[in-house]
């Protein structure tokens, strides 16, 4: 699974000295667009003004008090869920099309709210089941000619942050990646405690065609700071515009996300996590200090590293399965881990088969065998288990789960090696 900056490498001789392989799972607290914009207040970042609300009382009140603050005669409603292409989006109580939309004034902000808040927007990124609107941020109407990409992410091969933005935004970056690779421009940032240069900053800002590229840079260089003093894994801006009458820049959207391991540094902004709006079972698994994300299958995957879980799910597919999810529990699990990650698993109700591969190291198969076991019983799973271990106390595993299996405890097939346990689980579903 290649990250953005990877498949623009591919693509841009632009970016060549860009070659990213996501082979380990960051996990990263992902924030609302409405929480960005307030950190951009913090950093002196201009940006499209608004406010949020969570109940259709408060529309009146707010749409005015907008008006006030901003000038503003249109209003821009949008709905605010953790996923993109929410433009492009459609909700399922009413079949309303778009969960971002320009209106002309507040009768109509007011109708279209009412349309979203409280109803389920689906996304190219939120699955079928999509996710319910519960805020939405009315935002002031910007009158602007230009759009403009502009990202900070990581570059692992060259160990430091890279700015990476186009002439081409407001549209989806990895098409113009594939598209027109040469609009997309990228800069290594090596001083990491001070960012670029002012004069590297503008030039970079004249490669990506800005008619104010002083202004550009100063901009770029306050939301380099933001995104260093807030141990950002990413900070993303699409679009960036450029006003019609002055040209000036304002940030009209934000997509951030904190390093879950700065948590202790970042106590005020990890207080902006919206929990209801998470996957509960991915909420369940990140307490229980287990890596999980949901998936559309309905084979289970109980795996121990991040990169055996990615060759566990690529291989179920090459058989002609579909994984129901990204479990890793990491080299550590304790059997009670092992259980909660069972648990996990199986409340999605799809999963018709769980595929166990381990590789013991750190992780003792025996271990994984007694969660297993364990969650069997207190679970009543009846459901088959396909198991491949290998390593640390595996024949004593096998031992667990043979003696449980002779008890009518737990379904379980033993597979030799990974091929073996993806063609048995995938077998299971005919």
């Amino acid at each position: 699974m290649k990250t953005f900056l990877s498949r623009v490498a591919s693509q841009s001789k632009k970016v060549n000295s860009i070659n990213i392989k996501n082979t380990t799972q960051q996990r990263c607290l992902n924030i609302h667009e409405y929480q960005a914009k307030e950190l951009f207040k913090q950093f002196d970042v201009p940006h499209q003004r608004g406010i949020t609300i969570d109940n259709l009382e408060a529309i009146p009140a707010t749409l005015a008090q907008l008006k006030t603050e901003t000038g503003t005669k249109n209003f821009i409603v949008k709905s605010q869920i953790l996923a993109g292409g929410r433009g492009k989006g459609s909700f399922i109580e009413n079949g309303f099309q778009g969960g971002v939309k320009f209106t002309k004034n507040e009768q109509v902000a007011a109708d279209v709210a009412s349309k979203m808040l409280g109803n389920t927007l689906v996304t190219k990124q939120t699955g079928e089941k999509g996710i319910k609107v519960d805020k939405l941020f009315f935002a002031e109407c910007l009158d602007f000619n230009r759009e403009f990409y502009f990202a900070i992410l990581l570059d692992r091969a060259a160990q430091c942050p890279v700015f990476v933005g186009s002439y081409e935004g407001g549209m989806d970056i990895e098409q113009v990646a594939e598209e027109k690779p040469e609009a997309i421009k990228t800069l290594l940032i090596r001083d990491l405690e001070n960012g670029p240069t002012l004069a590297d900053a503008t030039e970079y800002a004249k490669e990506l065609q800005f008619k104010k590229p002083e202004q550009a840079a100063q901009i770029m260089k306050k939301l380099y700071t933001m995104f260093r003093k807030t141990d950002a894994a990413q900070l993303e801006i699409n679009p960036l515009v450029e006003l019609d009458n002055t040209a000036d820049l304002s940030c009209v959207d934000c997509k951030l996300n904190i390093d879950d391991n700065a948590a202790f540094r970042q106590a005020n902004i990890f207080a902006m996590r919206d929990w209801a709006a998470e996957d509960p079972r991915e909420v369940e698994a990140a307490k229980c200090e287990l890596n999980y994300i949901g998936l559309d299958g309905n084979i289970g995957c109980l795996v121990n590293g991040a990169g055996l879980a990615m060759a566990t799910m690529d291989i179920i597919q090459l058989h002609g399965g579909a994984p129901a999810n990204f479990l890793d529990v990491g080299g550590g699990a304790t059997t009670n881990q092992v259980k909660q990650a069972f648990t996990i698993i199986l409340k999605d109700e799809s999963v018709k088969c769980v595929l166990v591969n381990i590789f013991g190291g750190i992780m003792r198969c025996d271990v994984i065998a007694e969660g297993i076991v364990q969650a069997a019983r207190e679970l009543g799973v009846r459901i088959p288990i396909v198991v491949r271990l290998a390593g640390t106390n595996v024949d004593k595993g096998l031992q667990i789960l043979e003696e449980a299996a002779k008890t009518g405890t737990l379904k379980v097939i033993a597979a030799k090696d990974l091929d073996d346990a993806a063609i048995k689980s995938v077998a299971q579903l005919k």
